[in-house]
């Protein structure tokens, strides 16, 4: 087997003081946030009672991405893991990209959890003041008052003041409000399934299917299921402060995603099953469950399951609260790993005396704070972050199958069997989810990407970034460009699209989502850096690949 010899490098001042419960439950307890509060009433919003496929398909395309995710983290345990895949296998250009997608979609969902804490309280009569409704796109929504911005601009700073104490502490809170997280959701399918269970409701309203395949696949995306799943792979990001990160991080991974898929499939069954015959008369898009605040708190309580409200009331609180403590954790190691990689200035790397990554936390504060203003409810960021995050996650199989041609024979401790076929199956599955958002979602990623190019690009040209000048790689990314384009083409020309006539119609689109996505594939793992380039980037950021440590690192 061929060695590389890596120096000592500096120390970084991150800790390493996160063990396998912390890891597996900083991934869990991201999957299971304010997707277990609003993911099964939007579900049936949009697919009816064939919402329980949706889950399984979404379930299953992310335990796919997850597998993917669990041999990289083995591989390369280093802070912000997930964004700094691509830079390894593909350089700078390509890096830089993923790197910022995953920034992006890690700093917004903290905004999310609070929204949805503050559509929960409104139960409370204190609460009615901070929302308001509207009809937006012809949907009506309930969005943030004045007072409102307020409030979540405050439980904004407090998960970021948690954050700023050290990352034991916060995986010792994590850690604790994760196992209620679980177990509320836990009695919640027991209670209900016990509870006047109707299996009638299965075929009511318009039916089990009312927009067939197109509705199931569209829930999929835009209704919660895939942004229920997101954070799995946030044990990859918190890599560089593992114990045992090799052992610990696919099990982290794999694990956590496992769990989510059976709570969320069970949670669906018993939501539709525990609905009163009232709330389901005339179809699905628009019965009388669509306008619960609550949703599972008001079946509980149309049940006459007064306590069992009141737990869901209080788990409203805590649930996405705790999903957005560990993002506002994770945007400050992605912004830290993109600081090193030469993306981000250098004051992203600063750390406090307990190694957290403080400019870091701060720029998520203001960036999540400023989020409320064009994104004043939770639906209206849902979508938005789905498409962003499995871009994200697009970088991750295109990695693997790099590293598989240009590395095989360096230290997997996990290994994805069948990587040859579900490397490149995890890249169509991941750009089928893109495609089934929708045009008019995707059109606004598209903005958020450019932006993202200009800050990438203003900080190299006045080299803000003075750690490290990153290997801008054009070669290896040239697939890149035509990548994001073909995507938006064939969405724009999609059933999912804003044609009335599309070039594509529904199932064509997603084949020739699948033939595209193959073509790119094998496009990006023959273009890959070469194997020395690799090995010398995988060195620069920190990971020592025979002995399968990171060295600490020393200003």
């Amino acid at each position: 087997m061929a060695t590389t010899t890596a120096q000592k490098l500096p120390d970084s001042g991150l800790k390493r003081n996160v063990g396998f419960i912390g890891l597996i439950w900083a991934s869990t307890g991201s999957i299971i946030g304010s997707g277990w509060l609003f993911g099964s009433q939007e579900a049936l919003k949009t697919a009816g009672p064939a919402a329980i496929i949706s889950w399984v398909i979404g379930g299953v395309a992310v335990l796919v991405l997850a597998l993917v995710h669990a041999e990289l983290g083995g591989m390369f345990p280093i802070a912000g893991g997930t964004a700094r895949f691509p830079h390894i296998a593909f350089g700078g250009v390509a890096g830089a990209s993923f790197g910022w997608f995953s920034w992006l979609q890690s700093v917004t969902v903290a905004p999310i959890e609070v929204e949805a804490m503050i559509k929960y309280a409104q139960h409370w009569n204190f609460a009615h003041a901070w929302l308001h409704t509207e009809t937006v796109n012809g949907e009506t929504q309930q969005l943030l008052t004045g007072a409102g911005i307020g409030v979540a601009i405050l439980l904004m700073a407090v998960v970021t003041v948690i954050n700023l104490f050290s990352v034991r502490i916060l995986a010792n809170t994590n850690s604790a409000a994760t196992w209620w997280k679980v177990a509320i959701p836990l009695l919640v399918i027991i209670v209900l399934g016990f509870s006047g269970f109707h299996g009638s409701n299965f075929g009511a309203a318009n039916g089990f299917a009312p927009d067939g395949l197109k509705g199931i696949l569209a829930a999929v995306s835009t209704s919660g299921i895939i942004f229920a799943f997101l954070g799995f792979e946030q044990a990859d990001q918190l890599a560089g402060e593992a114990k045992n990160p090799k052992r610990d991080i696919p099990r982290a991974v794999i694990g956590s995603v496992l769990i989510g898929l059976v709570i969320y499939f069970l949670l669906q069954i018993v939501f539709l099953g525990a609905l009163q015959s009232g709330a389901i008369q005339g179809n699905w898009a628009t019965a009388d469950f669509t306008k619960f605040t609550g949703p599972f708190a008001d079946v509980a309580m149309a049940a006459g399951l007064t306590w069992l409200a009141v737990i869901i009331f209080i788990d409203a609180i805590i649930s996405p609260a705790g999903t957005g403590l560990i993002y506002v954790t994770a945007t400050s190691r992605i912004s830290y790993g993109l600081s090193r990689n030469g993306y981000f200035p250098k004051a992203f790397e600063w750390t406090t005396r307990a190694g957290v990554p403080w400019v870091g936390l701060i720029t998520a504060f203001v960036i999540g704070c400023v989020c409320f203003l064009p994104f004043p409810s939770w639906q209206s960021l849902v979508s938005l972050i789905t498409s962003a995050s499995v871009l994200m996650y697009a970088g991750a199989p295109l990695a693997l199958g790099a590293f598989r041609k240009r590395i095989p024979e360096i230290e997997r401790p996990y290994r994805m069997p069948l990587a040859s076929v579900l490397s490149p199956v995890a890249f169509v599955i991941a750009n089928l989810i893109i495609l089934w958002t929708g045009w008019q979602t995707d059109w606004q990623l598209g903005v958020a990407i450019l932006i993202g190019a200009v800050v990438i690009i203003l900080n190299n040209v006045f080299r803000g970034a003075t750690s490290v000048q990153p290997r801008w790689d054009w070669k290896a990314a040239q697939w890149l460009l035509p990548y994001l384009v073909g995507m938006g083409l064939i969405v724009f020309l999609s059933d999912f699209g804003p044609l009335k006539n599309p070039v594509f119609p529904l199932g064509v689109d997603i084949l020739v989502i699948a033939v595209f996505s193959v073509v790119i594939y094998f496009w990006a793992i023959n273009s890959a850096s070469n194997r020395e380039e690799i090995l010398r980037t995988a060195e620069d950021v920190q990971v020592v690949e025979e002995a399968g440590v990171v060295e600490p690192i020393h200003h």
